[in-house]
């Protein structure tokens, strides 16, 4: 399973990114998607998830009232919707899917991972 993100970049504080995962040659719809971020020195993150069954979607307190999840399945892809962005947002953002259905919040549980995309928020 081939995961692709783009999107990132350098934002001043307050701006706006959206993040893109695409899967060119997998069917997304049935499974959930999760993207985590990893900034330099810590341990990745889990930032947010949309549920393969019903589509519920899943923040990080850190994100929370910021960010949206939202796929559109016609075109393989999960984006992720970044507001009000803060320095402590910069970081490497990864999607990533365990084939399930369910959301989980721990990276381990995550077979199939894309290459990242930086994110850099900085005046």
């Amino acid at each position: 399973v081939q995961l692709v993100e783009s999107g990132g970049g350098l934002v001043q504080p307050g701006g706006s990114l959206r993040l893109s995962c695409v899967a060119p040659e997998f069917t997304l719809d049935p499974y959930a998607i999760a993207w985590f971020r990893q900034a330099p020195g810590k341990e990745r993150e889990w930032v947010s998830c949309i549920s393969g069954s019903d589509g519920s979607t899943y923040y990080a307190d850190s994100v929370k009232g910021r960010v949206s999840i939202t796929r559109e399945n016609a075109k393989k892809t999960v984006y992720l919707q970044m507001n009000s962005l803060k320095p402590e947002d910069t970081a490497v953002y990864y999607c990533a899917t365990e084939l399930s259905v369910f959301c989980s919040r721990l990276p381990e549980e995550y077979d199939h991972w894309g290459q990242g995309t930086q994110v850099t928020v900085s005046s």
